[in-house]
């Protein structure tokens, strides 16, 4: 039986911050375009369902200190074909 193991964003958020705190290091800063190339999965999936960019861009603010636009999100959103090259 050839089970992968899987672990939930918050663990692995969890664990990386014990880990740069035990090295001395800064919490990770990722400049905006690498964050909306990170969620572009659920960007996707949301636009599917049909929210648009503000509404994301909305729910991004009030649930996180990040201050994002609805352009910003359409300007760096990353396809299917960059997040999963090769695929499909």
């Amino acid at each position: 039986m050839d089970t992968k193991k899987t672990y939930s964003v918050e663990a692995a958020i969890r664990a990386q911050s014990a880990l740069r705190e035990l090295g001395g290091l800064a919490p990770e800063q990722f400049p905006l375009e690498a964050f909306v190339g990170m969620i572009s999965d659920e960007i996707e999936h949301l636009r599917k369902l049909g929210h648009g960019d503000r509404e994301i861009a909305e729910v991004i603010r009030t649930s996180s200190n990040i201050e994002i636009s609805a352009e910003e999100i359409a300007a760096n959103y990353a396809s299917p074909e960059q997040r999963h090259p090769g695929q499909g």
